[in-house]
């Protein structure tokens, strides 16, 4: 997976869209303005694919335990966060495709009762 795909992916979600909040390298997915993903792109031309994603606490521990291509998220809170290397021998696309999903739908989850009907209607 490039970061051309991974950005298709990101921003075919609904309600999703892309910042640059904390620099012009750190790339931001937000859905209803609520981050989900971030990954630096300095850090694709440098061969470290990566992308961090919002996970479950007790899932989040399970993954880092699983693939040594997850570990806690960089820059971010342990619990809630995982840093995911993209391209390893044992992280596939399908488990980033599903980690991603995973992490929209805490997000999406956790919005106000508003906010999911908004993304609803769009």
């Amino acid at each position: 997976m490039n970061i051309q795909q991974l950005r298709d992916y990101c921003i075919s979600k609904k309600g999703v869209t892309e910042h640059f909040p904390f620099d012009d390298v750190t790339l931001v997915f937000k859905v209803m303005n609520k981050m989900f993903a971030l990954s630096g792109l300095d850090k694709w031309e440098r061969g470290e694919e990566s992308i961090n994603l919002k996970c479950d606490p007790e899932r989040a521990e399970e993954l880092r335990g699983e693939f040594e291509g997850i570990i806690a998220g960089f820059h971010m809170s342990k619990k809630h966060w995982n840093t995911v290397t993209i391209n390893t021998s044992d992280v596939s696309d399908n488990l980033v495709i599903e980690l991603i999903n995973n992490s929209y739908d805490l997000v999406v989850n956790g919005l106000t009762k508003k906010a999911q009907k908004e993304l609803k209607e769009l």
